[in-house]
């Protein structure tokens, strides 16, 4: 009894264990610690050992979800679900029908398997939800999946007295849900909302230690994560959605080429079977004594394609906005350029990384020197954007885990090709370039011309 009390006392940051129930609970674990297994347990528990039907109207159902990043993360805990229900003859006994997603029981309750949705995981009358590794959960429209879910679930949980939301995940950066719950419940007495954060080796003591501390010797910020149930603290969100609203401007969806204007392109180049094949059109006006760089066009073209043929529909694109070359990173070697080069359009690789196009754009978001079109999935990509520090001191800038940033990518380099004060009046593809390059990007200019005017 001592040794749990102490137990509970450390993982919860709690002195006296509360004499209710939580309404809602995060279990902060490392890796390989049981979380799938503990959630399991609350699901079997809430569909089985309790009676919801005195709170259902006809016809209606009370459903434990398991909520997770895709169906495949989830069946990990429906597994547990099915075994536990399985291996005990009573329980066994209450299953009705089964699926590959779903399992009905006797009492008019479903556990079911869900993705994390804000849309699909309305209208449900919920028992329980399970929210499956929630730290990194991902969505190609929003930059916040896990908190608009769980507002989104939270109203169902409101009509069964006794339901509750269960959050299971390895931490990962300090923001989102999980981190939001950390900081303001953890460690707070007679709080209706229980955090419970772990090590892997307190909640499994059967993993080998010898694997923690070798994975602690290789990378100790990411194995204090993974192990150590730490979040991290070398990875912060490049940019605010404050910061993102102010420079949207609501309902532009595009802009279309004008006379006067010189634009600058740039591509994100993919080979078909996996990431998008994105372009990006910028131009700069001035607006009083500033440079301000605006997003002409945005194009995505998502796999599968055929990469020629996404080379041949951009190069007219880029034709209609007067662009005779484009930038992009050195993907794939020589096949872009190529590529571009037999659509008489120039391709220069671009002098800059990808973390370096997106932190000279940091500073020209921050002082609203930018203004972007109203396109969901490229300011998804833009708020999923994560800064780490390395061991030396150096940022760098890329996705999140299962993250993508095609569009946002291509957008930014635009950007930071049209804000740049070195305008040079050979022609836009020679725009933002040091001196001794600019002869190179105006001979691949005229042999994309040659290319085309040869046809």
């Amino acid at each position: 009894m001592r040794q749990a009390r102490e137990l509970y006392q450390r993982c919860t940051g709690r002195q006296t264990p509360s004499t209710e129930p939580a309404r809602e609970v995060y279990a902060i674990v490392g890796r390989r610690g049981g979380k799938s297994r503990l959630a399991a347990a609350m699901a079997v528990e809430a569909a089985c050992l309790r009676d919801w039907t005195p709170y259902l109207a006809v016809g209606e159902r009370a459903t434990v979800a398991v909520i997770a990043a895709d169906r495949n993360q989830a069946r990990v805990v429906m597994e547990y679900v099915r075994g536990l229900l399985l291996s005990t003859p009573l329980l066994s006994q209450t299953i009705e029908r089964e699926t590959d997603w779903t399992i009905e029981l006797q009492g008019n309750v479903v556990i079911e398997i869900a993705t994390c949705s804000a849309r699909t995981t309305r209208g449900y009358s919920f028992a329980c939800v399970i929210g499956d590794e929630v730290a990194f959960w991902k969505s190609e429209t929003s930059a916040e999946p896990d908190v608009e879910v769980l507002q989104a679930v939270r109203p169902g949980l409101a009509t069964l007295p006794g339901s509750r939301l269960v959050c299971i995940s390895s931490p990962y950066s300090r923001r989102g849900a999980l981190w939001d719950a950390y900081r303001r419940h953890h460690g707070q007495e007679n709080d209706p909302v229980l955090v419970w954060v772990a090590p892997s080796l307190t909640m499994n003591p059967a993993l080998d230690p010898e694997v923690v501390a070798q994975a602690y010797e290789a990378d100790p910020l990411s194995a204090a994560a993974e192990y150590g149930a730490q979040f991290r603290s070398d990875v912060d969100a490049f940019v605010t959605r404050e910061v993102l609203d102010r420079c949207i401007v609501p309902g532009r969806q595009g802009l279309p080429p004008m006379p006067e204007r010189r634009y600058l392109a740039f591509v994100d180049p993919s080979g078909g079977s996996q990431d998008s094949f994105t372009l990006a059109i910028a131009h700069a006006e001035r607006d009083g004594d500033r440079t301000v760089a605006l997003l002409d066009h945005v194009s995505e073209r998502r796999p599968p394609f055929s990469p020629e043929a996404i080379v041949r529909e951009f190069a007219q694109t880029l034709r209609a906005y007067r662009c005779d070359g484009v930038t992009g990173d050195r993907y794939g070697g020589q096949w872009v350029s190529e590529a571009f080069m037999r659509a008489g359009i120039g391709y220069m690789p671009s002098e800059r990384n990808k973390s370096e196009v997106y932190l000279e754009a940091l500073p020209m978001l921050n002082s609203g020197r930018i203004q972007l079109l109203d396109h969901p999935r490229m300011l998804a990509q833009f708020l999923g954007l994560e800064r780490r520090t390395s061991r030396v001191g150096r940022d760098s800038v890329d996705h999140g885990p299962n993250g993508h940033d095609d569009v946002c990518n291509a957008a930014a380099g635009a950007l930071v090709l049209a804000g740049s004060p070195s305008w040079n009046d050979d022609g836009p593809f020679a725009v933002n370039v040091a001196t001794e390059r600019r002869g190179r990007l105006l001979d691949a200019r005229e042999q994309a011309v040659a290319h085309r005017t040869g046809w």
